[in-house]
Order: C-alpha cells, then sequence, then structure tokens
C-alpha cells in the first residue's frame, strides 16, 4: 500500500547528479520530497506534487523521503523514442526505459559481443553502498591513477541518483554500471555478470568495487538481508576471470550483537552463498575475536593481513564524509579500515598483473 499527498513546492533545496531535492507544503504541513527529472521532469517553485510518503510516514532511514511521483500539471511531453528498449523498475509504476550496454543498439553492442574474461580484474564486493569512498580511498593510497568502476546492484535503492556519494565521487571514479532494476548510471546492463564485463571492456576499469545502492534491507534473520548478494558476485566475478576481494564488514561498536566484530552478514554472503574462494582482507592489529570469526571462512577464502600504515590519512582526506548507519571514522574506524584494507589489497594485485 503507497501513502500518498499532494503539495505545492516551495523551494529547491539540493541538487546532485540526477536527483533534486525540494521543499513542498502540504495540508499536513511543510515535508521534504525527493524527486528524478528523468522521471518526472523538473520541479520548480509553484508546482503541484503527487508525493509517495510511504518511507516518510514510516520513518525508515536511508529511504525516508518522500518521492514525487509526478508533476501532475506539467507532464513531460516528450517521448522516448530510443535507443534502447531495456526496462527497469519493472512492472512498476515508475518503470523507465534505458539504454542497455549490450543490447543491439548499444555503440558498445561489438564490444559486449566479445566480452567473455575479466582477465584477472580484482572485484571488491561490499555488502553496503557506504563502503565505497573507504575502499576507493585506499586503492588510491597506493596506485592514484588506478581507474575503479563502480557496478551497482539493485539490493538497496534502484535510482543511482538517489546516492549523493556516487555524484560526489564523480570524477574519480571511471563509471557506473547500474545492474538488474537499478538504473541511471553511466551504463546500464541486465546482470552483474554483464555489468561487470562493461566496467572492464567499456570503461577501461582496473578494478571494479561492487554493492547494493544505498538502504540495505534486512530483516534480523539469518538469511533474510539483501547482502547475500555478496556472495552471489564472488561467484560471478570468479567465472568471469576476476579476483574477488571481500570488503568485510566489520564494528567495534555496533549495538546489535549479529553485527559486533564480523557482521553475520559477512559470514552468511561469503560462508554460505560464496561457491569459490575469494581474498578477504583484514586490517593488521585487528582484535582476536575477529580472527577467530574469520577462521570459519578460511577452509575455502584466503584471509589477507593488510598493513593500515597511511590508511587513516586516506580516509581522513576523502572527498565525501564517511558515515555508515549514522557512524563515522571517528565512531567506529575498523569499518572503514577494513574498506580501505580491501581496496590497498586489490591495488597491489594490480601490481602482481603487470
Amino acid at each position: 500500500m503507497i501513502h500518498w499527498q499532494e503539495g505545492l513546492v516551495g523551494r529547491r533545496l539540493r541538487a546532485w547528479r540526477g536527483a533534486v531535492e525540494v521543499e513542498v507544503e502540504t495540508d499536513n504541513g511543510q515535508i521534504t520530497a525527493l524527486a528524478y527529472p528523468d522521471l518526472v521532469g523538473e520541479p520548480h517553485p509553484g508546482d503541484r506534487v503527487l508525493l509517495n510518503t510511504t518511507a516518510l510516514d514510516m520513518g525508515l532511514g536511508t529511504g525516508g523521503f518522500a518521492i514525487v511521483v509526478a508533476l501532475p500539471d506539467r507532464l513531460p511531453t516528450e517521448r522516448f523514442e530510443g535507443p534502447g528498449h531495456i526496462v527497469k523498475a519493472r512492472y512498476s509504476p515508475l518503470q523507465t526505459v534505458c539504454l542497455g550496454v549490450d543490447e543491439e543498439d548499444s555503440p558498445a553492442r561489438s564490444v559486449m559481443q566479445r566480452a567473455e574474461h575479466l582477465a584477472g580484474m580484482p572485484v571488491v564486493t561490499a555488502d553496503l553502498h557506504s563502503a565505497l569512498p573507504a575502499i576507493l580511498a585506499g586503492i588510491h593510497a597506493d596506485v592514484p591513477e588506478a581507474k575503479v568502476a563502480y557496478v551497482m546492484t539493485d539490493g538497496g535503492a534502484l535510482a543511482a541518483g538517489f546516492s549523493r556519494l556516487l555524484s560526489a565521487l564523480g570524477d574519480r571514479l571511471a563509471g557506473t554500471v547500474t545492474t538488474g532494476q537499478a538504473w541511471g548510471g553511466d551504463l546500464e546492463a541486465v546482470t552483474v555478470h554483464s555489468g561487470l564485463l562493461a566496467a572492464r571492456h567499456v570503461l577501461g576499469a582496473d578494478v571494479a568495487i561492487v554493492s547494493q545502492g544505498p538502504g540495505n534491507l534486512g530483516t534480523g534473520t539469518h538469511w533474510g538481508f539483501s547482502g547475500v548478494s555478496v556472495g552471489e558476485t564472488v561467484n560471478a566475478a570468479s567465472i568471469l576471470g576476476g579476483r574477488p576481494i571481500g570488503s568485510l564488514r566489520i564494528s567495534g561498536i555496533d549495538q546489535r550483537p549479529r553485527h559486533r566484530g564480523v557482521s553475520h552478514h559477512s559470514l552468511t554472503a561469503y560462508g554460505q552463498v560464496a561457491l569459490v574462494p575469494a581474498d578477504l582482507p583484514v586490517p593488521d592489529g585487528v582484535d582476536q575475536h575477529v580472527l577467530d570469526a574469520l577462521a570459519k571462512l578460511a577452509s575455502l577464502h584466503r584471509v589477507v593481513t593488510v598493513p593500515v600504515n597511511g590508511l587513516l590519512e586516506a580516509l581522513r582526506a576523502s572527498p565525501v564524509k564517511l558515515s555508515t548507519m549514522g557512524r563515522g571514522l571517528g565512531d567506529d574506524p575498523i569499518y572503514f579500515l577494513a574498506a580501505a584494507a580491501a581496496g590497498r589489497h586489490a591495488a597491489a594485485l594490480l601490481g602482481s598483473q603487470q
């Protein structure tokens, strides 16, 4: 069930690539809403807007926004004439048409037809979107010139425009590939497999980072969380001849026992979903209880200790604010250090490919 409201746009607040935040006056007071201009058009002060306020009314964290569904008095009049016929957010009220990187009309079609192998490209997999800038910092701390592509899966936000991180990191990434039902990247792919091949062969990436968009979904049960896709990405990367690297979700202060130390999300995804070996970097000096937990994964995976010298400085120099579950670098440094260590390990593998 969708919660609906109508209102009038008062003023624009913030805008970043793919999204605009506006202040809306409704019968129930003033609220903040998010619009995706490529879906609904550009909202202006005075426009009447139709809002989906479900997530806002539920008080959700990452997704707790009102979303602009339409500008009823000023609907976009242009028709999509192509190229492209890939439909994403399929059969939902806001399904949209994209040009798939490997479909017939794509300029990259011939490249993608030949693309079958990642040629040993490091593929860093992460449970949470918040790991992206930390992994990137770890890569560029040692290999500043490395071309890094982001492959966004559809376990969290479907719209790449929802992520302010992506907008702020734009010039540090070779590009973004949105896969599955996710949309709004520089390239659109149907699967993680084709997304990884596009990252390597179309964007020319040296390293790919794969995670869901903002807004991990979890139920507190063993299998009911969207981060299980991390294990599936490990399998995909290996099948395609890449080098999977797991960015472990580690916390020193999470109040939930299932996420303290090594999160059960990492233990489940790498321990039960991944069917092939991955490198699991661990920051040097990590607590023994973390190493004890990872011993359960060592029968399949390679647990690699990574030196952390210089990584805190690299994380502090990140162009975006580091935050996970409301905690910053100073609150829970091990989370970000673990992600940066995965990036550093990926950078080290680039040297071995020369």
